[in-house]
């Protein structure tokens, strides 16, 4: 189960890490119309691999902190708090935002889509760093189990 949450983690880490620092410094290099078309689009493909990783990973998560004990306790517990923040800045800050993006069209957007937009990648520096952390801890209490 570790190793299945590891991989999990870890891709939910890397999509993250690209979307952050890959895919939003992209979207600002594009015109109005085109960078809300790409937006919706994203919005409308990664609301359902995102969580297609986070609730797996979220609940292997849990089963490996509640079930394995000994060395690297104080990692798994790091990682569990940090997937816990990545857990409610999606839901309570990104995902709200997507539930409006989705919706925006690049021929009429919202007078305030940037305000929206800049808040959303706010949100996000924070919530990628969690999902990184997160990987990172539940490897270094694997580690220090062997």
């Amino acid at each position: 189960m570790q190793i299945l949450g590891l991989v999990l983690l870890g891709l939910l880490a890397g999509e993250e890490f690209i979307v952050r620092y890959g895919v939003q410094p992209a979207l600002r290099s594009l015109d109005d119309r085109s960078h809300i078309r790409a937006r919706v689009a994203l919005v409308r493909r990664l609301r359902v691999v995102v969580p297609g990783l986070m609730l797996p990973a979220v609940a292997l998560a849990v089963v490996v902190l509640v079930t394995v004990g000994g060395a690297g306790s104080g990692f798994r517990w790091g990682g569990a708090a940090a997937l816990a923040a990545f857990v409610l800045i999606s839901f309570l800050g990104t995902v709200p935002i997507n539930m409006q993006v989705i919706d925006w069209r690049d021929d009429a957007p919202p007078a305030n889509w940037r305000e929206t937009v800049l808040r959303w990648e706010r949100l996000d520096v924070a919530r990628s760093a969690a999902a990184v952390v997160a990987f990172v801890c539940f490897v270094a209490a694997l580690a220090a189990r062997t």
